[in-house]
């Protein structure tokens, strides 16, 4: 085992009393002993508190006063962890045996994999897994509207995306991240922003993190099972402010990140889309109209963040525009990478 080998689950909870029983006994549960758990809670009313404090003994439990928002809540238990690597959960992921082990092989064998992502397939509310087993996500990627989707989502899985390959991002709801890359490209100590408060704080990172030079790696031997609330299509099933967020993080990333090389390759589709969100919440989801206010009101501030982000782009443009693809962009991992983990995932089977 490596000496860099720590890692520290963080979870964040608001109101998650149906899962995160489940979810923290999938975490105790695995095979990997190097470990530690931090659960930081956004003042639950709905009965999770009591839940959480049936695993102080096992775990490190915080309680907010307030609902700071799942980026901040996270950065809070990203800050009272030591681990070499963090792994973000959602409490409504359950988490097969060998996922952490999975992951971490995968991410020491190169210095420049900050973030791992393994396959999580979907289950029901009710931690029900399905007969028929259906992809959740196997990594994020971007389309030239700057949408960010999860690869595979909803595709029944025939036993595909079995490489390893390098992937735009990995999705929070389970992604494994190198300090090295949190400690490189948090701005302000931020690691997640927490003006996303929630809803695409994870691509943001991916974004910054592909900037800097950072690699993510799905890891297919890696796998469990995630609730899947947001999925393009069910919008109106969501909060209103859920959707808020969503109008407001689009724009919010997209200031700080894209560069004009970018944003000139794409501009008609970027444009397309953009009108077409902004007539939605004119014509119909007015209650998300207030996220071109907090846009407005904090643009000098999002701009000096753009400014820093910018100003560290270790890439060329030509590598960030190949990711930014109408089909799901993924880059062959090295050989010699694939038959080492590949022999090690058959020596633990």
């Amino acid at each position: 085992m490596a000496h860099n080998d720590f890692v520290s689950v963080t979870i964040v909870t608001y109101n998650s009393g149906r899962f995160i029983k489940r979810c923290l006994e999938s975490v105790l549960a695995q095979k990997y002993r190097h470990k530690e758990i931090i659960v930081v809670d956004n003042a639950s009313t709905d009965g999770t508190i009591d839940i959480l404090e049936q695993f102080e003994d096992r775990c490190r439990v915080c309680y907010n006063d307030d609902n700071i928002g799942f980026a901040a809540a996270q950065n809070q238990a990203i800050g009272l962890s030591s681990g070499d690597w963090v792994l973000t959960l959602n409490p409504d992921v359950l988490l097969l045996p060998n996922f952490i082990q999975a992951l971490v092989d995968a991410g020491q064998f190169d210095p420049k994999i900050g973030a791992v992502c393994g396959k999580l397939l979907t289950m029901t509310s009710h931690f029900e897994i399905p007969d028929k087993p259906v992809v959740d996500s196997t990594g994020i990627y971007f389309n030239p509207m700057l949408r960010h989707l999860d690869r595979g989502s909803q595709e029944v899985d025939n036993g595909h995306y079995l490489q390893y390959e390098f992937v735009f991002g990995a999705t929070a709801a389970a992604a494994l991240y190198r300090r090295a890359m949190i400690e490189d490209i948090s701005l302000d100590g931020e690691f997640f922003d927490s003006d996303f408060f929630v809803y695409r704080e994870d691509a943001d990172v991916a974004w910054r993190a592909q900037l800097m030079g950072w690699r993510c790696l799905y890891a297919p031997y890696a796998r469990g099972y995630h609730v899947r609330k947001v999925l393009p299509g069910n919008r109106r099933a969501l909060p209103p402010e859920i959707n808020m967020h969503s109008v407001k993080n689009r724009f919010l990333m997209r200031i700080k990140n894209i560069s004009g090389d970018l944003y000139w390759r794409n501009w008609f589709s970027i444009t397309a889309r953009d009108l077409m969100v902004v007539m939605c919440c004119l014509l119909w989801e007015h209650t998300s109209l207030k996220a071109y206010w907090f846009l407005l009101k904090n643009l000098k501030r999002m701009l000096a963040k753009r400014r820093l982000i910018q100003a560290s782009q270790r890439v060329d443009n030509q590598y960030m525009a190949s990711w930014f693809q109408y089909v799901p962009v993924s880059k062959q991992a090295p050989k010699k990478m694939v038959r080492m983990l590949s022999r090690s995932e058959t020596a633990r089977t």
